[in-house]
């Protein structure tokens, strides 16, 4: 994984997808929301184990500004404010190769929950 990183990070016109490129070829189109809601922060992911929290409402969110950081992320701002995700070139391949089903993992998460894609609310 060590070898490998974006020769191109693109956001969509809307600004509702983010495409990375990588230096084998591969590249993937990923959404704003799935960016948001994954996003390796520790206001996300938690301090620990267990302590991940699922981010409802986020169906719309916007990319705002993609920052480098060092030679190994990216820090992405997103218009609800969240900016302090640094996502690692292995994290943002990860996203590509298994987004669909951690996205789904997201999705079955919010029903379990009883929230929503579309309605902002506390994460939980």
């Amino acid at each position: 994984m060590g070898d490998l990183w974006p020769t191109e990070l693109r956001v969509s016109k809307d600004r509702q997808r983010l495409v990375v490129t990588f230096n084998d070829g591969a590249s993937f189109d990923l959404s704003a929301e799935l960016l948001r809601v994954l996003s390796p922060s520790a206001e996300v992911q938690g301090h620990g184990p267990g302590q991940k929290v699922t981010v409802p409402g986020k169906r719309n969110v916007a990319i705002l500004s993609l920052t480098p950081t060092g030679n190994y992320a990216v820090r992405i701002g997103f218009d609800d404010r969240h900016d302090t995700g640094i996502y690692t070139w292995s994290y943002l391949r990860e996203l590509g190769e298994k987004g669909a089903d951690l996205f789904a993992d997201y999705e079955r998460e919010l029903a379990e929950k009883g929230m929503s894609r579309d309605i902002s609310e506390k994460p939980r």
